[in-house]
């Protein structure tokens, strides 16, 4: 079989090959004279717009200071409110691959998928944009054929690019095809010779700065920017909690009439007559006349809500957190009381989302045995870019399971669970220490049964759990940017501030920041 990959591989990459020289011949030909236009950017995204959270707000960071912004990527997920509201910002959308190439093996789909990608991008970036823009900014990976575009588009065009390294495709694709095979090592030579050389570079981690820099001689400006969440993100008050367990349970109750009874729901709602269940000739009053002891408070036996963010993809092992829960419920069922029942959400989108979740399905139905999870509920969802925060931030604790492939990168999940006051159990790997400080804002783990030993921890008591306000406090210390914490080296700021501090000089040298 392998044989027969590799038979397959080299004839496809040689049709590749021969596409992109044609487009360079013909680029070269066509390429208009003009001089890029200053106060403008690209943002390429070679995935779906709406699912690229750091390069929105890439965009949205470039839109206030007025360059004129070009979102370029597959139409898919909503976009960030915020962004939408910015006059300087627009959209250009990629076709999306035929639907037959989906029912292809993915060595067989891959080549013409490259093809119709960079036909796509040659419309956009050559034909319907009449100006070349100052900046280009390249999310990595993907990789192909992305950066030998992004590449090409520079030298035709004039356009300053800048590479956003996210993490190393190749070691994505080896998760499909191994380490050894033909193809990955293509790949780890392409990204290499197209990635070496940019206006300017932009790092996950200090660890990918180091990598890259020592191991591909990396050439332009080089930067560590890490990421942060915009600063929308915040801790959920008592009413935004109520509204989202309303909406991801299904529940049909609205904000402030009845009572919710579920023992899986985390609110009390004192039953006054003026927020009985409404019909259509009856409605509760606004709630600017609420009085505050009607407002939605906190169940004291409230279950401890988990929530944990996936692309359900090979990277991680959620069989892990399945597991733990296992453990859990075994352990809460003997615990007589202390610990609390937990609610446990899991959001995004992906390809091994149904397989999980079928067994997920499963446990807590008891395998057909009788055995019902009591102490541990699981709810799949997905949600809107204004939803998701609020969901993080009615969250007692999250939960990361990314191991990452390069061991280079850190999972976004974490810094938008830290953006809004929640501590994370994280499963360790090798460049974690850049974001989360064991015993300060989060704990780690190795597998499910430390996990389960740390969920055990952290809960006992809840909802006045000792360990979890321990972690909690961590976040009530507010950071400048630049500056150094005395705690234990936790530094935190927003995306606005990191942006600023890192970007800005790369893009506008010559201009100061105000104040």
């Amino acid at each position: 079989m392998r044989d027969l990959l590799t038979g397959l591989a080299l004839p496809q990459l040689i049709y590749v090959a021969l596409c992109c020289c044609a487009a360079w011949l013909l680029l070269s030909r066509r390429s208009p004279k003009k001089k890029p236009w200053l106060r403008s950017v690209i943002v390429l995204v070679l995935g779906d717009i709406g699912r690229s959270p750091r390069m929105m707000y890439h965009a949205e960071s470039f839109a206030k200071l007025q360059f004129v912004t070009v979102l370029v990527g597959y139409k898919g997920s909503k976009p960030v409110p915020s962004l939408l509201s910015l006059p300087h910002v627009h959209f250009l959308y990629l076709s999306q691959p035929p639907p037959f190439l989906r029912k292809l093996p993915f060595i067989v789909s891959a080549p013409f998928k490259i093809v119709q990608q960079v036909l796509s991008m040659i419309y956009i970036l050559f034909w319907h944009i009449p100006y070349p823009p100052e900046f280009i900014v390249v999310q990595n990976p993907p990789s192909i054929p992305t950066l030998a575009f992004v590449w090409l588009v520079g030298t035709l065009r004039g356009c300053k690019v800048i590479i956003d390294w996210h993490n190393l495709g190749y070691s994505i694709l080896a998760l499909k095809l191994g380490s050894d095979h033909i193809l990955v090592k293509l790949a780890k030579m392409f990204e290499s010779y197209f990635g070496r050389a940019a206006y300017a570079h932009l790092f996950v981690t200090r660890a990918m700065h180091d990598f890259l820099v020592k191991e591909w001689k990396l050439q332009g400006l080089k930067a560590v920017l890490h990421d942060r969440p915009p600063s929308h993100f915040h801790r959920a008050a008592a009413f935004e909690t109520h509204e989202v367990s309303k909406e991801t349970a299904g529940c049909d109750h609205a904000v402030i009439h009845v009572p919710i009874c579920s023992s899986f729901f985390a609110f009390h709602l004192p039953c006054l007559k003026p927020f009985c269940l409404h019909t259509a000739h009856q409605h509760p009053q606004p709630l600017t006349q609420v009085t505050l002891s009607a407002l939605p408070s906190l169940r004291p036996d409230r279950p401890a809500v988990l929530v944990s963010s996936t692309s359900w993809t090979e990277d991680e092992d959620f069989s892990i957190l399945l597991d733990a829960l296992s453990i859990y419920e075994k352990r809460a069922r003997a615990a007589r009381g202390r610990l609390p029942r937990v609610l446990m959400f899991v959001t995004g989108k992906g390809p091994l989302l149904e397989t999980y979740m079928r067994k997920a399905r499963g446990l807590q139905d008891g395998g057909g045995e009788g055995d019902r999870w009591q102490w541990v509920h699981i709810i799949s969802t997905w949600l809107e870019p204004n939803d998701y925060p609020r969901l993080l931030g009615s969250a007692d604790l999250g939960i990361s399971l990314h191991s990452s492939s390069s061991a280079l990168d850190l999972p976004m999940k974490i810094v938008d669970m830290f953006g809004c006051g929640v501590p994370v159990c994280a499963l360790d790997f090798a460049c974690l220490s850049e974001l989360v400080i064991d015993g300060v804002n989060g704990v780690i783990f190795q597998n499910a049964a430390g996990l389960a030993d740390r969920l055990e921890n952290l809960l006992e008591g809840f909802p006045n759990a000792p360990s979890l306000e321990t972690l909690r406090a961590s976040f009530k210390y507010a950071v400048d940017p630049g500056s150094r914490s005395d705690r234990e080296g936790w530094v935190w700021n927003s995306w606005d501030d990191n942006w600023t501090r890192v970007v800005r000089p790369l893009v506008l040298p010559n201009v100061r920041v105000a104040g």
